[in-house]
């Protein structure tokens, strides 16, 4: 595929205009056209400074194409880019955000979700260089990532204390109203470029020091990771903090599977099959007197969801979130490709993704939500229930607690309430029952709220 300059100039200076059309006939001078890397084979991440020439999709129905903005499949009803006015970086929107969208209950809505990683000052703000650095050609690296890193102004940014990501919305649905629950169908996540990321970074991580220099309970300082001796955050410079990000070059396997690479040793590597999901979408929860208020920081979960970071909520499944306020402004962010239950370094495989959502207003009595989504975060697969619980769910206003003990007795209560009241189950024989045969995973440990979500099989369940 071939990108038409006219085109991504008309885009960038849409979405940029008040920002100078100089500055954004640069960003796209830059882009040339997007080479069709998601089609042939590939190179491990072994020959990390090699160009890239490995596919990014994981299915026959993905796309083999570099998906520029506005450019390639668009699923949905609406189309929701991330451009600098469109997104909030490291901040989540407050109850009296402004719309950047509007939709009808039931609307389908395609949003270009953009990684933070190659965006992030400890890697130079610079996504062209630092992909440059891995082999990935100009033309392959997003117009969008490019115009953020260089234009976003909404706020100044400030590594040590905002959110990495990159929040895209907020989307008003007509006809939501506090009290109400917002259904969320992820109905396709379609990989936009053939590689992605997975950072560990100082004071972060399941193996991080306190902020004290101290090692956490349970390791001695030499099991630290990043390791002690690498962490340069006294000197104030993100670049010189130590921290590491490991580029993930992914392709296809014979089977037409989406693999992550990873390199084990010289000549020899790690394949892991993909699982694209949002590791944010959420609802307007929290209030804050301003874009980057601590209280609306991008990191932690909370009852409007955010941040939740479930893999298991793929193309096919649901997140029911309480609605706090009007239109009940709903936002996504944090793509991942792949994730595993815990997320112990800190990131997921983060790469880009083109998420196409339907948001469907739920009313109370409808029977058309689990009653514990009126006031809790609730997944649903296929397959499965997944009761949610959070460490700290108001998302750390007046302090924070990362306790998994606390999470997984919120979760086992959010699931014996759903048994009882949605399934019918008399509480003793339903706290059996999970027991015996539901499964708690660790979402993750790394968001300063720490979440569990179970696993309740819908099959237990059939007449």
């Amino acid at each position: 595929m071939n990108t038409d300059p006219r085109h991504a100039r008309d885009l960038l200076i849409d979405g940029l205009g008040r920002r100078g059309f100089l500055r954004a006939a640069s960003a796209v001078t830059a882009a040339g056209g997007a080479a069709g890397v998601l089609a042939g084979g590939g190179t491990a991440h072994a020959q990390a400074h090699a160009p890239v020439r490995t596919p990014a999709t994981g299915g026959r129905d993905h796309p083999r194409e570099v998906l520029q903005p506005r450019r390639g499949r668009i699923d949905g009803d609406h189309y929701l880019p991330s451009l600098p006015e469109q997104v909030r970086w490291g901040y989540l929107p407050a109850p009296d955000a402004e719309p950047v969208l509007s939709v009808r209950s039931g609307d389908t809505v395609t949003v270009d979700s953009l990684s933070h990683e190659g965006l992030l000052e400890d890697q130079g703000r610079d996504p062209v260089a630092w992909f440059g650095t891995h082999g990935v050609s100009r033309r392959d690296v997003l117009d969008d990532a490019v115009a953020i890193a260089t234009d976003y102004d909404r706020t100044e940014r400030d590594f040590d204390a905002d959110g990495p990501h990159v929040i895209t919305g907020p989307v008003a649905v007509r006809g939501a109203e506090p009290g109400d629950v917002l259904k969320v169908e992820p109905l396709s996540l379609l990989p936009r470029v053939p590689y992605g990321v997975i950072s560990s970074r100082h004071g972060k991580g399941a193996l991080a020091r306190r902020p004290d220099g101290s090692a956490p309970d349970g390791i001695e300082p030499a099991e630290v990771m990043p390791p002690v001796a690498t962490d340069g955050r006294p000197g104030g410079d993100p670049e010189a903090y130590g921290n590491v990000s490991v580029f993930t070059p992914v392709r296809r396997g014979r089977g037409g599977e989406l693999n992550g690479v990873l390199p084990l040793g010289r000549r020899r590597e790690v394949t892991f099959p993909l699982g694209p999901h949002m590791g944010t979408m959420g609802v307007a929860y929290t209030e804050g007197g301003a874009l980057n208020a601590p209280e609306l920081n991008s990191i932690p979960p909370n009852l409007g969801g955010g941040n939740i970071d479930i893999s298991l909520l793929r193309a096919g499944s649901a997140l029911y979130l309480p609605v706090f306020a009007e239109g009940a402004l709903f936002y996504t962010g944090d793509p991942h490709f792949a994730m595993a239950d815990g997320e112990v370094a800190l990131t997921a495989v983060e790469g880009s993704l083109r998420a196409t959502f339907r948001l469907t207003v739920c009313k109370p009595g409808a029977g058309d939500a689990p009653s514990v989504a009126f006031r809790y975060p609730f997944g649903e697969t296929e397959d499965a229930w997944l009761p949610v619980g959070l460490s700290d769910p108001d998302g750390g206003v007046g302090g924070q607690v990362g306790d998994l003990d606390v999470a997984m007795r919120r979760a086992v209560v959010n699931a014996l309430d759903f048994l009882e009241h949605d399934q019918g189950m008399d509480r003793a024989v339903a706290y059996a029952y999970l027991s015996a045969a539901a499964d708690f995973h660790v979402s993750q440990v790394v968001d300063r709220t720490v979440g569990v979500h179970a696993t309740i099989a819908k099959s237990h369940f059939r007449d």
